[in-house]
């Protein structure tokens, strides 16, 4: 079962003890570091999405992203 929610950067840690994957927007790849000590502490996979489904709102296509990233255990 996935749930996915899409949420603002600024409320990362107000849920960060509760995910599993934080995957992020390829707009946002300047603020990885600070996600890394979001994350700090917690078993939490960040993964950066791809443009190419990001900007045509692909859906599917994000899901087999994380679910190959999540196969790469």
């Amino acid at each position: 079962n996935v749930s996915i929610i899409a949420r603002s950067e600024s409320e990362i840690d107000s849920y960060i003890d509760g995910i599993d994957v934080l995957m992020v927007g390829p707009h946002l790849t300047y603020i990885l570091d600070d996600i890394d000590g979001y994350t700090q502490g917690y078993p939490v996979k960040v993964i950066l999405m791809k443009p190419e489904y990001y900007s045509t709102l692909d859906g599917n296509a994000a899901i087999d992203h994380l679910l190959s990233e999540l196969d790469k255990k």
